[in-house]
């Protein structure tokens, strides 16, 4: 009886084993058409990774921080400047990690299931149990494969969108009534032969590209790749937390990231040291989903909500890069100013300028006593209005560039630029930048005048040339 319980208990334990052991060999699920939102994730790594480099952290500190158009309006506090900049790159890495712990629920691997406790303890305390932070040289390799794995993923998209084409035109042949036959044939036979090839040439870029992957497989490159990137991060800006162990790529770097308490649009650091956050202040994104999360990712969200003196917080940002760009346009081709283009502009102020601009206008016109056309006079307007638009201009232009790349449809596999909200008008002070554009507008009409009254007197002399002549 003992022998038959054994042998039954020991036939239970083999098949046991056997079942495990086939659902180890079998072929996990691939990723599929999720291939292109991973593909996305990884160009999002790839181009954090790349914007914490030795020489962009140079560039950020030495040229970004220092231009003339972030110190008039803005900011002139070094520290505060490279908090929000630390603050975003910050917040991007956290949406990342969202996105990969949720790729996380799809895969066998338990430490991939259990990616968002696991993160938000390593940024906590340090603690990496998986050994998931990656040297700089093994990064620097994971990028090139994430390279060749985004790229190939790009070429099937186009093969796809290719293949969808060919199909649709095989379709629209096949149930063309009025055609020739004899024709007909002909086309369709090419047509089928060209679908077969692109299906072929998919099917190849589907094994090689991400979509041919499993979800262990890409979440891991992805879920080592943030644990890396979150250690560069605290370690050229110097984060100071609460780490119990040190990092594979620590080594010495005397930036610091505090803002300072002189700056009066912001008053609190970058890291809370002590004291209870208050649960009801706004939050730029998803504040139930942050309450639960490390200090640091709190606190960085928070950094990036704008206060009410900013463009940022009236949501005119984009408004205002999109006016500073016309205005731009008109100053370097003011002949081009017409009665419909003049109105154009005008719809486009808000009721703060119009009401600064007539009052700026009737000042400035009892003050003229004399013609506008003055060479002299327009002379000195123009370059007026090139030195506002020389550090004005550029923030508008990356505030378009930086709204553009983060456009859904672009952000998927496009590549981005290093453009930063501080670079932008994003927390540019409103009124400052709201007197810049009117003094812009003072000086655009007086150059328009100006155009206006040389161009009358250049018909006048002209007509009155042919009367004499005649």
């Amino acid at each position: 009886m003992a022998l038959e319980s054994w042998l039954i208990k020991a036939s239970v334990s083999l098949k046991s084993t056997l079942l495990n052991s086939w659902r180890r060999q079998e072929k996990a699920p691939q990723v599929g058409v999720l291939a292109f939102e991973i593909a996305g994730l990884m160009s999002r790594i790839m181009h954090l990774w790349r914007s914490l480099s030795d020489n962009q952290i140079s560039r950020l500190k030495a040229e970004t921080i220092t231009l003339e158009g972030i110190r008039k309006i803005v900011s002139n506090d070094d520290s505060f400047l490279l908090s929000l900049a630390c603050a975003e790159i910050a917040e991007n890495l956290r949406l990342i990690a969202a996105s990969v712990s949720r790729l996380g629920q799809r895969c066998r691997d338990p430490s991939l299931w259990s990616f968002d406790r696991i993160f938000m303890e390593f940024v906590k305390t340090g603690s990496d149990p998986n050994n998931w932070v990656m040297s700089f040289r093994e990064m620097e390799s994971k990028l090139k494969r994430m390279e060749k794995l985004v790229s190939a993923t790009s070429g099937l998209y186009k093969e796809i969108e290719i293949l969808s084409d060919l199909e649709g035109g095989l379709r629209k042949i096949q149930s063309d009534r009025n055609s020739n036959s004899n024709s007909k044939s002909c086309r369709a036979i090419d047509l089928h032969q060209k679908v077969v090839w692109q299906r072929e040439e998919v099917r190849y870029l589907k094994e090689s590209s991400i979509w041919g992957r499993s979800f262990d497989f890409v979440t891991a490159i992805l879920a080592r790749s943030v644990f890396t990137v979150f250690s560069r991060i605290r370690l050229v800006f110097s984060i100071e937390t609460q780490w119990k162990h040190g990092s594979p790529l620590t080594r010495s770097f005397s930036a610091t990231v505090y803002p300072s308490s002189e700056n009066p649009n912001y008053s609190k650091p970058l890291m809370v040291k002590s004291g209870s956050l208050n649960p009801n202040e706004k939050l730029c994104n998803k504040p139930e989903k942050l309450l639960n999360k490390p200090k640091f990712f709190y606190t960085n969200s928070k950094l990036l909500n704008p206060p009410s003196s900013t463009l940022g917080a009236s949501a005119l940002a984009l408004h205002y890069a999109n006016l500073v760009l016309v205005i731009e346009r008109l100053v370097r081709s003011p002949h081009l100013i017409g009665p419909d283009c003049r109105d154009d502009l005008y719809g486009m102020l808000p009721n703060t300028i119009r009401m600064a601009l007539k009052s700026r206008l009737k000042a400035y016109s009892k003050s003229l006593s004399f013609s506008a056309v003055d060479p002299s006079l327009a002379g000195e307007w123009s370059k007026a209005l090139e030195r506002i638009l020389q550090w004005l201009s550029p923030l508008a232009h990356n505030m378009i560039r930086w709204q553009s790349e983060r456009n859904f449809e672009q952000q998927n596999l496009g590549a981005r630029t290093s453009v930063l909200l501080l670079q932008t008008l994003y927390f540019a002070n409103q009124e400052k930048v709201e007197a810049a554009i009117t003094e812009l507008l003072v000086g655009l009409n007086y150059i328009w005048r100006f155009e206006r009254e040389r161009n009358n007197v250049v018909i006048v002399e002209w007509r009155g040339d042919g009367e004499f002549d005649g």
